[in-house]
């Protein structure tokens, strides 16, 4: 017998609100600006929502402020599973003047805030979905085995 995964349904003033997310990103990712913090959530969060199928796409829109949960569910679903570097490389041609280095920071200044806003549990979940590597863009340690 599975578990079936429970979904929480937020009230609306129990989700967490978008410039509280972005203020969140910009500390983590020590940006001068809440705009450039933004312009990164924004694209990071529109990557990542294409990678978030089923019932874990649908409880991360829940749990995201509205605005996040727009970018995240307008997604299209990717065809190709991304390893954790694909995607990170990815993300780097969306934003001006990024490179691989760069770009690994911003993904982990958006998604390594996930785990606090949306609970360990759904990010455990959404990890499970990902190949490996991504636990560490999560501010987690990647303890999956070695292929």
């Amino acid at each position: 017998m599975t578990a079936t995964p429970t979904t929480t349904v937020m009230a609306p003033e129990d989700r967490p609100r978008w410039m509280d997310l972005v203020e969140k990103v910009r500390e983590a990712g020590q940006y001068p600006t809440r705009t450039e913090a933004e312009r990164v959530t924004r694209i990071v969060l529109s990557a990542l929502g294409g990678h978030v199928v089923g019932d874990e796409r649908v409880d991360l829109a829940r749990a995201l402020p509205e605005e996040a949960a727009r970018v995240v569910a307008s997604q299209i679903p990717a065809t190709r599973r991304l390893t954790a570097a694909e995607f990170v490389d990815s993300i780097a041609p969306r934003i001006e003047g990024a490179t691989p280095a760069t770009a690994r920071w911003d993904v982990s200044s958006v998604l390594g805030v996930l785990p606090d806003l949306v609970g360990d549990d759904l990010v455990t979940r959404i990890l499970a979905q990902l190949p490996p590597g991504y636990a560490l863009l999560f501010g987690r340690a990647d303890l999956s085995p070695a292929p």
